[in-house]
């Protein structure tokens, strides 16, 4: 909760007047944070930040943020409001922090204004949780994510998703599951829950596999994740079953579009 409040008053500090609201989604929204869970953070200005603005809103957030700090990895996403309302595809961000790019902000790096396919989800996420951290509901200042930009958000970063198996078994395993989930129902659920959507759909000998993933997910940080040598060499053949139900569900939704 002190994470929360901190970020929230940077941000409000850093956007002054321009700023429409701050809201929270991903795990805090969907289910809870758990072990390893980022701190997910939408922010909704009326303009795009200025380079001052950038350098701070960085400095700011390198402090309140993982494990330098003693907390949780924040992803943090500003959205300047008149690039996503009226809904349009693919959406503009127009600033993205996570711990993942520390390193580039260490070298100077400030976050630029870009394409941001997973703004989609992020969006349909923070309309459904319905959690202001600052401003007014969700639902006044952002549109709705039509379907088919679900899918095609869920679908843009497959490969590099796919490059990150060796290093990042879990969170593939349990991403690939919520991308076959959001192709097969139109939703956008927690992990846990889309791999428990996902694994009787799976056959028997790949069940293991996904739910010894959703395990990690509710119970483990990334430093204390374990696999077994068996479950290890499945890994693999999952992935690929997942990714033929994935790619099913593509084609058919490009034949019925």
């Amino acid at each position: 909760m002190a994470q929360r409040r901190a970020v929230a008053r940077l941000v409000t500090d850093i956007a002054g007047p321009d700023l429409v609201g701050i809201y929270l989604h991903g795990s805090s929204v969907l289910g809870g944070l758990k072990p390893a869970s980022d701190l997910d953070v939408l922010v909704v200005a009326r303009r795009s930040l200025d380079e001052d603005q950038r350098r701070s809103l960085v400095a700011g957030l390198m402090a309140v943020s993982g494990s330098t700090a003693g907390e949780r990895p924040v992803e943090l996403t500003v959205v300047v409001q008149s690039e996503v309302r009226p809904w349009r595809w693919p959406p503009l961000g127009d600033f993205l922090y996570g711990e993942w790019l520390r390193s580039e902000y260490e070298a100077g790096r400030l976050p630029q204004p870009e394409p941001m396919p997973g703004l989609a989800l992020a969006i349909a996420i923070t309309l459904a949780g319905d959690r202001p951290l600052a401003g007014p509901p969700p639902a006044q200042v952002l549109d709705p994510v039509p379907p088919a930009d679900l899918a095609r958000a869920s679908l843009a970063d497959l490969d590099p998703l796919l490059a990150d198996l060796p290093g990042d078994t879990r969170n593939v395993l349990l991403t690939l599951a919520r991308i076959w989930t959001t192709l097969g129902t139109g939703e956008v659920r927690s992990k846990d829950v889309a791999a428990a959507w996902a694994q009787p759909r799976l056959a028997p000998e790949h069940r293991p596999v996904l739910e010894h993933a959703r395990q990690l997910y509710l119970t483990r940080t990334y430093e204390t994740e374990t696999w077994s040598d068996d479950l290890r060499v499945r890994v693999r053949p999952c992935v690929d079953e997942m990714l033929a139900h994935i790619r099913r569900l593509s084609r058919d939704r490009g034949r019925d579009g």
